[in-house]
């Protein structure tokens, strides 16, 4: 059974539509439905009071035609036929209106006035609008004047009677075709604004697609945001370095819990100094470097944000660019390594032959070898203090930043890292640690030490083998031990592998690349936390790097 009230929402909903969503037929239907339904009523009024006039042969007839009609409606294709062809049916209903008029009017009057819906039909419906003028005067005029010339009782006086009826359809109709013309303008000037719009919507989305494609191009994270600091825009680079950027433990952060870091990558930045921050409060700032994530994770990018304004020139939020850097910052670091180290170098040497050039000089040389030792002394001066600053330029270099760092985790990670150049050069690799041994150290710097002892362990045991590297706890110190099978060293060889830039004779025989730097870098590092680091090594039997540092 058909529930009642869903039944009435459903009707109310049908009624709601727009006209012009109905299909043809369904439009036709109800436009005659009015007429229909107001002939039921009048049949109904009849039937109730004037009982008599049911069994007029017209009435009925009017009863039956205007059924017969409304079937029509149901039954006939419109959108078969030529559009216009269901103009028909208020033609049709004038002849019935006529034929209810001339057999119910002795008992109920007015059964004239029921042309008004033929000719809001007609007038309505925007096709033929003169025509249909004329028929909202000649429909109603027909009816009344068409009986009375059968019957031959025609005075002017009956013509004269007659004339209201037409005149007030014909303002009915006029008014009718009016609000419809206007209506239909304003309809069309719908529809050709709608057409700009959804022309404007596809350019839209079209330069939405294409700058959302350019965004997740650039290698460059970018986010927008409005003037109370909510994101509007997010790129997919910058997704992954907000993914960066989150502690694990907490799945949606606010700014102050983000995981960044100043230059030195300990220290956390203020929240009022961090570039989101700082943009939308309205600063423009370019190259702000700051440290993102932590651990081996961590990158370093550089800011830049600019302030968007609206029409009236009031801030409106900012865009801030995030560029990843991290391998423009590691090689700076590199690169101020070597320079370090072969500006200590070279002051060993200066310092020597500064040195002896004074000796020289005070034992009394003859006058003509005084200039010549001046001269060489003077230059020597003149390339230390060359030396003198390139050292400072590289001001703090290995100042070390302790903190509480899982030294085992840092060996793993070494290990695991070089995993695959060990493969590739035939050798097995392998850690032995503790479940977790914690130190304050700088992990950064302690890992530089580990990946460079491993890196050398691999890189000169060509002709494969073993490298293992292990830790252990002892005597308030850590002790990492990286010992392999490779070609081994020299005793002259291995008490010189500490300075910088030297190369064992068999490393340059078989002329495995390198500077020697990493060594001398890695000894500086340890000695930096207070620790030692040693050598072992046999002429092809292998090598053994141990460190120590304190916990």
């Amino acid at each position: 059974m058909t529930d009642p009230v869903a039944w009435s929402t459903g009707k109310l909903r049908f009624f709601r539509r727009p006209f012009h969503e109905y299909t043809l037929t369904e439009r036709v239907v109800l436009s005659q439905m009015p007429l229909f339904v107001t002939t039921l009523l009048t049949a109904f009024l009849i039937w109730a009071f004037f009982p008599a006039t049911m069994g007029n042969p017209l009435f009925a007839t009017f009863l039956v035609s205007q059924i017969a009609i409304m079937a029509l409606c149901y039954l006939v294709p419109w959108d078969k036929l030529p559009y216009t062809s269901f103009l028909v049916i208020p033609l049709l209903d004038f002849v019935s209106i006529a034929l209810g008029r001339e057999g119910g009017q002795e008992s109920l009057t007015g059964i004239s006035l029921l042309a008004v819906f033929p000719v809001i039909w007609l007038c309505a419906s925007g096709y033929y609008p003169r025509a249909a003028l004329w028929v909202s005067v000649l429909g109603p005029l027909a009816i009344i004047w068409v009986p009375l010339i059968i019957k031959g009782a025609l005075t002017g006086q009956d013509l004269a009677r007659s004339l209201l009826l037409p005149v007030m359809m014909l303002g009915i109709g006029v008014s009718v075709s009016v609000l419809t013309l206007s209506m239909m303008r304003q309809q069309r000037e719908l529809e050709e604004k709608d057409a700009q719009l959804q022309d404007s919507l596809r350019t839209s989305q079209r330069q939405e697609s294409l700058l959302n494609t350019v965004l997740d191009t650039v290698h460059l994270g970018v986010l927008a945001v409005d003037a109370d600091g909510h994101d509007v825009l997010m790129n997919r680079k910058q997704r992954t370095n907000h993914e960066l950027a989150r502690p694990k433990e907490i799945a949606d952060p606010n700014e102050s819990q983000l995981l960044v870091f100043g230059p030195d990558r300990k220290t956390p930045v203020p929240v009022e100094d961090r570039p989101v921050r700082r943009a939308v409060l309205g600063e423009t700032f370019t190259d702000y470097l700051v440290w993102l994530g932590s651990g081996n994770e961590q990158r370093a990018f550089v800011t830049t944000a600019r302030a968007m304004k609206d029409p009236d020139g009031k801030f409106a939020g900012s865009v801030i660019a995030f560029s990843d850097v991290t391998d423009l910052v590691n090689a700076l670091t590199a690169k101020d390594d070597f320079v370090s180290s072969v500006s200590h170098e070279f002051r060993t040497p200066l310092t020597s032959i500064l040195g002896y050039v004074e000796i020289l000089l005070g034992d009394g040389p003859a006058d003509s070898q005084v200039n010549m030792l001046e001269i060489i002394r003077r230059n020597s001066e003149r390339l230390l203090t060359l030396v003198s600053d390139l050292l400072s330029s590289r001001n703090g270099q290995l100042i070390v930043k302790p903190h509480a760092v899982d030294i085992a985790e840092l060996v793993r990670t070494s290990v695991s890292s070089a995993m695959p150049k060990a493969a590739a050069s035939g050798v097995v690799l392998s850690a032995e640690t503790p479940e977790r041994l914690e130190a304050h150290v700088d992990g950064a710097r302690i890992s530089q030490v580990l990946d460079n002892l491993v890196s050398n362990a691999i890189k000169y045991s060509p002709d494969g083998g073993n490298v293992m590297v292990s830790l252990a706890q002892e005597d308030g110190h850590f002790a990492c031990k990286v010992r392999d099978t490779g070609m081994g060293m020299t005793p002259e060889d291995a008490s010189e592998v500490f300075a910088k830039f030297f190369r064992t004779s068999n490393v340059r025989r078989t002329a495995i690349p390198g500077v020697g730097l990493g060594l001398p870098i890695s000894k500086a590092i340890v000695e930096a936390h207070g620790g030692t680091i040693e050598v072992e090594s046999t002429l092809g039997e292998g090598t053994t790097f141990t460190f120590r540092v304190p916990v």
